[in-house]
């Protein structure tokens, strides 16, 4: 079998409030992903949790994050982009993580 992208969203499950994130955001990424891809995958039993350390504060940032991926033949980097971008805008962030990695499945 020819290699293929998995391509992974993180995206977090509460704002910088604390304040868990409407399940229709959530919903419509599944939804989105299903249509473009044809399926994905969630990790939703055991949320990821992300800590990071701003330069300018002495505490570090924490998130509770639900993992997405896909499996794609093609990396249509203009679409990610603009979708990450979509992303980030509807779940009030600075920057979300999709990242890529080249497979090859078994």
């Amino acid at each position: 079998m020819p290699s293929q992208y998995l391509v992974e969203i993180f995206l977090p499950l509460f704002d910088r409030q604390g304040k868990r994130f409407p399940p229709r955001l959530h919903e419509a990424v599944r939804t989105e992903l299903v249509t473009q891809f044809g399926g994905m995958t969630a990790h939703l039993r055991a949320p990821a949790l992300g800590l990071w350390k701003a330069r300018d504060r002495a505490r570090a940032e924490r998130d509770v994050l639900i993992i997405y991926e896909v499996m794609t033949p093609r990396l249509k980097r203009s679409w990610w982009g603009k979708y990450r971008r979509q992303l980030e805008e509807e779940f009030r962030q600075e920057e979300l993580v999709v990242r890529a990695h080249r497979i090859r499945t078994l």
